[in-house]
């Protein structure tokens, strides 16, 4: 059994980086890897045309989800660009770190990878004067199996084959279960190491989520925010994992779609049972999210996403990534500008933008609902 260590990535940790805006990200290089936050000013002049600013003004803190980073840096940008004297502070902590500071009152509002829980709806009354925190999908964010493995461009697995690994009862790149999965493939005869997020992470409990519901006689955890497998490497941040598998030759791990592409990894193909295996696109993780039902109550939106389908071209393992406020209650020195940010990135324009950063946008369906509950926000 491998020990599990710390990774020491903590200087690439989303956690210690705020965004406030790309100037902030470019000076500090964070962990940020959005090409599109340095778009170009037409575009930005674009973006900044069809922002509503209404009564915004001052700071607006807000920290969480690091799978929404890229996509919150680019909006932080367009909306400051547009609105005088606004300051976008939006911190990649982690979804667990983010909804904390949100329930003790030091944040407007928080991004989460998963939905809150029901203790936690309880506690947000503390903070929600009058109200409750509610859940506002806002970004798609796939997430990919990346891997390094020289001299094997192209991999497929599935989940019983990903929960053994993840579990460390698959150690070895050549095992049958892995040679069976990919014929006519060379695979070395070399160790496995299974890269995980260090922090409580929504990505952790979407990933585990998908390997509960595809595989449950191989995944026997109860899931959550926290790694619960024994064994791996562990690193910090979206960042931490892909950067963990870039420098190590047999290493695989779970991160964002925008991760991996802005880090060239190699992403394997999924077989989950329908007629091809299927390939990670935002196409192919738009189709599994159109899918999904909303479940929440009372002006809540949070989503049922089906992890072990097997519609074909659909890629099951994706999350949708909320925004948290209170539906009443707000600080009222902070409530416009909440608003009027929470109404732009809904936008038909915000959210357009988020194919070229790798992230799939809400359904139409969806998104109209989200700007309604926004426009109830008090």
């Amino acid at each position: 059994m491998k020990l599990q260590r710390k990774n020491r990535l903590r200087a690439l940790s989303l956690g210690a980086v705020a965004v406030s805006g790309a100037l902030a990200l470019t000076a500090c290089g964070s962990d940020n890897n959005n090409d599109g936050a340095s778009s170009t000013s037409s575009a930005s002049a674009k973006a900044a045309g069809s922002v509503k600013c209404d009564n915004a003004k001052g700071n607006l803190l807000a920290s969480g989800s690091t799978a929404q980073q890229n996509a919150m840096g680019q909006w932080s940008k367009d909306f400051m660009g547009a609105c005088s004297g606004v300051q976008i502070n939006y911190k990649g902590v982690g979804s667990g770190a983010g909804i904390q500071e949100f329930l003790q009152g030091n944040t407007a509002f928080a991004g989460s990878d998963s939905a809150l829980k029901p203790e936690e709806i309880t506690q947000s009354k503390k903070v929600c004067s009058g109200g409750q925190a509610i859940d506002l999908p806002m970004v798609g964010g796939p997430i990919a199996i990346i891997y390094n493995l020289d001299g094997v461009d192209n991999l497929t697995l599935d989940a019983p084959t990903l929960a053994k690994i993840f579990d460390s009862k698959i150690k070895k790149w050549n095992d049958p279960a892995i040679a069976k999965l990919n014929p006519g493939v060379k695979l070395p005869d070399l160790a496995i190491q299974a890269y995980h997020r260090t922090e409580d992470s929504g990505t952790t409990d979407n990933f585990t989520k998908y390997l509960k519901a595809a595989a449950p006689s191989d995944w026997k955890y109860s899931g959550g925010k926290s790694w619960q497998a024994k064994g791996g490497q562990s690193a910090q941040g979206s960042s931490g994992v892909a950067a963990g598998v870039k420098q190590t030759n047999g290493a695989i791990g779970y991160d964002e779609l925008s991760y991996a592409t802005s880090n060239k990894l190699q992403m394997a193909q999924l077989n989950t049972g329908a007629a091809q295996p299927v390939a990670l696109t935002t196409d192919s993780a738009s189709k599994a999210i159109a899918a999904a039902k909303i479940v929440g109550t009372n002006g809540d939106l949070s989503l049922q996403l089906d992890y072990a389908t097997k519609a074909d071209g659909a890629w099951p393992i994706v999350l949708v990534t909320y925004e948290i406020v209170c539906d009443k209650g707000n600080k009222a020195d902070t409530l416009p500008t909440t608003k009027a940010f929470l109404n732009y990135i809904s936008s038909e324009d915000a959210q357009s933008k988020l194919a070229d950063q790798s992230y799939a946008p809400l359904p139409t369906e969806i998104a109209t609902k989200v700007r309604s509950a926004i426009s109830n926000i008090s």
